[in-house]
């Protein structure tokens, strides 16, 4: 499937992050990330996700409000950017209504267009399975950093598209790399996509 220019690509509008953080979560597959770049465009089809509550959720930023994570609490749809384990950056887009805190991190996309590009940012020559199986490297291969902490993701440069009607195939699993609620299963992904970073 190759991304084109066209409505296909049109921005998700805010009303689409204004929703449960976990409907937001599972829906956002099959969508696309799309970023502008001076160098060229990068998109790729969103594939794995892991939803992160508010409050309650002892696995969220959100569990302790900090200065950090005061982003979660809105506007929804903005970009919730951090630097984790000390070498990648973690993408993250606020969901809820404004004032209820809520986050979906991008755990992986499918590479479609700017691949190029998307090489040359990871050094992995040919093997594209490695180019953005990972929230690590999405980010970097997607040309996303600390400086996109707190854009507004339902506009360009930086943003989610629209993609197919057709909605994919959903699985779930707990999430990835936490102790805290570890056993609740809201980490979805597309099953047969080969850029999912774990079964």
């Amino acid at each position: 499937m190759r991304a084109k220019r066209s409505n296909l690509l049109a921005p998700l509008p805010r009303e689409f992050f204004t929703r449960s953080t976990l409907l937001v979560a599972k829906d956002l597959l099959g969508h696309f990330l799309v970023h502008e770049t001076p160098r060229g465009r990068l998109v790729g089809r969103v594939v794995e996700v892991e939803a992160y509550r508010g409050p309650k959720d002892p696995a969220s930023h959100a569990y302790r409000r900090t200065p950090r994570s005061q982003i979660m609490w809105g506007p929804p749809g903005t970009a919730y950017v951090y630097f984790t384990y000390g070498n990648h950056y973690c993408i993250n887009v606020v969901t809820e209504p404004q004032g209820t805190a809520g986050a979906v991190l991008l755990r992986a996309v499918e590479p479609l267009e700017g691949i190029g590009l998307m090489r040359r940012r990871r050094g992995t020559g040919d093997n594209d399975r490695l180019l953005t199986s990972g929230p690590g490297r999405l980010t970097q291969a997607m040309g996303i950093g600390r400086n996109h902490n707190g854009v507004d993701l339902t506009w360009p440069p930086l943003f989610l598209a629209r993609g197919p009607a057709a909605r994919p195939p959903i699985a779930s699993s707990p999430r990835i790399g936490i102790r805290a609620a570890a056993d609740r299963p809201w980490r979805f992904y597309i099953p047969a996509n080969p850029y999912v970073s774990r079964r």
